[in-house]
This record gives structure tokens, sequence and C-alpha cells, in this order.
């Protein structure tokens, strides 16, 4: 559990790292883009060999030539790196508790690890956290799909009471307090701060922090090795995962579609909710839609060995576990007081162990951390960065090799 700090208290560092009394060194942004971004005319673009390929539209459930969706680039490479320190910095919360990395921890594929996600009340919240990777391709956003940008996204934790308990005038007032963050908001948007006066504006929060997430990419990994002509990439047992996951039989690859692993749609699948929790009717919230009760995006399966537990409630400990509840027949985990329309991909494969097996194979070698960020050593408001308890126990932050 992360200390809370008073509101007196905070204001005291923020008074101490606008001094320089706490931070100590010098930042600068860096001017390069991200690892997979080309530099042209100030903006840095994704450059992927899927660009190569056809559209999805064209290929069915994704052939392993197949173009990715449309993705959002265009950011500077100064916008981009503000966002990371903007990132792992507590400031952001209401009471520097917290940061986006708390629940989007680099070193736990940009999850959490837990089951129910914690925020700065200290409560579990009603569902994990979803992994960022490659979320510039995404069309919406969180577990119900209720956001149509990272922008509209991310104000939601800014400013819930159990996430992040900041508000638009605290968050302002906090940052244009620290003449480091001023100065770095300058360096990122030269155009905006001509004037002496000028003051950091929400938007350019959101941009920078977008910019920073949208440089997490991940297509690196052995499948798509395989995927561009690289035979050897892939074990016989691998194989055999990939040709279970694109069968009529598993009919895994019709809604976890490649190159994304996703189609982006709302299932409705059945998965048991948290145990002693009410039960989520997910989608129908923010649509309205009955038919789409308890139906939830479906997430990509890239870095899905990294994001144990499964499923928007957690329930699943293992890929095995999760990869075994297709198989348990259509609807069995729904409440009796429910009536919920079943995704029709969702049916009996009666897979063997085996093929059970193999197919968690196959998920695994959709692993690739090769652009993963590096933290930043300090950060402008002078604070520590506020890491995930469980990452602290032993899976990260070890050997300094994600440091500047």
């Amino acid at each position: 559990m992360f200390r809370l700090l008073s509101q007196s208290l905070l204001v005291a560092l923020l008074a101490l790292a606008g001094s320089g009394a706490v931070a100590s060194e010098m930042i600068s942004l860096s001017s390069d883009c991200p690892p997979g971004f080309e530099l042209t005319t100030g903006q840095c673009e994704l450059r992927s060999l899927y660009q190569m390929y056809p559209s999805l539209e064209d290929a069915g459930v994704g052939g392993l030539k197949t173009g990715l969706p449309a993705t959002r680039d265009g950011f500077s490479p100064e916008q981009t790196d503000l966002g990371r320190y903007l990132f792992f910095d507590p400031v952001l919360s209401g009471d520097g508790s917290t940061s986006c990395a708390s629940c989007h921890h680099p070193d736990l594929g940009f999850a959490d690890g837990r089951a129910l996600s914690v925020g700065a009340s200290g409560e579990p919240l009603p569902r994990s956290a979803p992994s960022l990777w490659n979320v510039a391709f995404l069309n919406s956003f969180y577990w119900d799909g209720r956001a149509g940008t990272l922008e509209e996204q991310m104000v939601g934790p800014l400013y819930d009471a159990r996430e992040m308990a900041n508000t638009p005038e605290q968050l302002l007032r906090d940052l244009n307090a620290i003449p480091e963050y001023r100065r770095l908001f300058a360096q990122a948007y030269p155009n905006e701060f001509r004037s002496a006066q000028a003051e950091i504006q929400l938007q350019q929060i959101y941009t920078a922090i977008a910019a920073f997430q949208v440089s997490l990419v991940s297509l690196n990994s052995r499948y798509d090795q395989y995927a561009h002509g690289y035979a050897d990439a892939l074990s016989e047992p691998e194989i055999a995962g990939l040709n279970i996951f694109r069968s009529f039989v598993a009919r895994c690859a019709e809604c976890h579609t490649p190159p994304l692993f996703s189609n982006q749609q709302i299932a409705v699948i059945g998965t048991p909710d948290p145990e002693g929790m009410p039960f989520d009717i997910g989608a129908e919230t923010p649509t309205g839609d009955k038919t789409l009760r308890g139906g939830f995006k479906v997430p990509s399966l890239r870095n899905i060995e990294l994001t144990a537990p499964y499923m928007h409630s957690g329930r699943f400990d293992t890929l095995r576990e999760a990869a075994a509840f297709y198989t348990g027949g259509r609807g069995h985990a729904v409440p009796a007081d429910q009536e919920l329309l079943i995704h029709w991909h969702i049916w009996e494969p009666k897979l063997t162990d085996d093929e059970l097996d193999r197919l968690v194979d196959f998920m695994k070698t959709l692993t690739d951390e090769s652009f993963k960020p590096r933290e930043p050593r300090a950060l402008p408001s002078g604070m520590a960065p506020v890491h995930n308890t469980l990452a602290a126990l032993g899976k990260s932050q070890e050997g300094g090799e994600h440091h500047e």
C-alpha cells in the first residue's frame, strides 16, 4: 500500500522541487523519436513491416502477412518524452501517491499484476488494468469501450476519486508551480510558450501522455519474425498452437485477429465476475444496448504472457486457465439470474489438454518488450517514481537496465 501524502506535504514538496532542492539534475527532453518511429518534418511516424501488407479488411481473420489497423502517430519527440516523465510522476495524483505507472507498470506488461486494480483510495476497483501495449492501433478504450480517444480515456483515472483523485484545477496549479515542468512544456510546445506568462494547459498534458502511450509498440515477437518469413522463429509445438489458434474448431483468431490479435469489438463471452462482487453489465452501461449486457472489448493478446491474471475480472491466474474457459460450454459461468446474449463464436470446441497446452505455447510467442521505454531516473517534480508494489517485490527494477 502506498503511503498517502497530505495536501500540505504535497504542496511543500512541489515548492522544494520548484526551487531545485529536490530535483537532483537538469532534465532535457529527447529530440530523437522512440524506437520504431522515424522523424519526418518534426513528427515521429511509425515504421513497420506490416505497413507493406494489405489491410485487414481484405484478409478475413488475419493471415500472417496482414496489415495492422490504422495507427495514431505524428507527435514530436519532445512531446513523447515529456509524456514519459508525466506517466511516471505521482504529482499527477491528488495526494502524490499514485502515477499512471502504478496501474500500468512497464515491467508487468503495462498492466499491474493484480486481479483488480487499486487506486489512491486503497480500495479495489471494479476491473483489472488493461495493458497499454499497442494502444496506438485501438479505436476505443476501457473494457467497455466507452472512450474514443486516448485523451478521453486518460481523464477518467486522473479525476476519479478512487484512482488518481485529482481535479483539473489542482493538476494545473501543481504543474504550473514547478518551474522545471514549465520549462519542459515550453520545450515540447514552443509555439504555445512564446510569452513568459504562458502557463501549462490541460490539453498539453493530455497530448503529451497520449504521445508517450502511442510509442508503446510491440511488433517484434517471435511470432512476428515467423510471420515475416523466418520459419525457424517458432518451434513445432508453437506452430501447432498457431494452427489450432487459427482453426475453425478453436476459432480464437476470429476475435483475436492477427496481427493486432484483437478485432476491437465488444463480445459477450460470459466470464465469471470476481468473488463477492455484483454482476458487471459491461458495455450495456455506455451503449444502453441490452444485447451487450456483460460484454467487454476483445483485448489484444500481445504480451499476454506478462499480464496475468486474465479477463476484465482477473479471475484466471494463468493462460492455461483462460484458454480452458472456452472449452467449458457456452454460458457455463453465467449467473443463474442473468440472461446474456453470448457471442456466437463461443461454443464447445472440446479441445484436448494437449491442444490447450499448444495454444499456451503459441500465445507466449507474442511476447516482445524490445521497445520497452526507460523509466526516468529523476522526475521534474522532484518526487520519486511510484511503483506498483508487485513489481517492487521482485518482477523488476533490478540491474538498472530500464533507467537513464
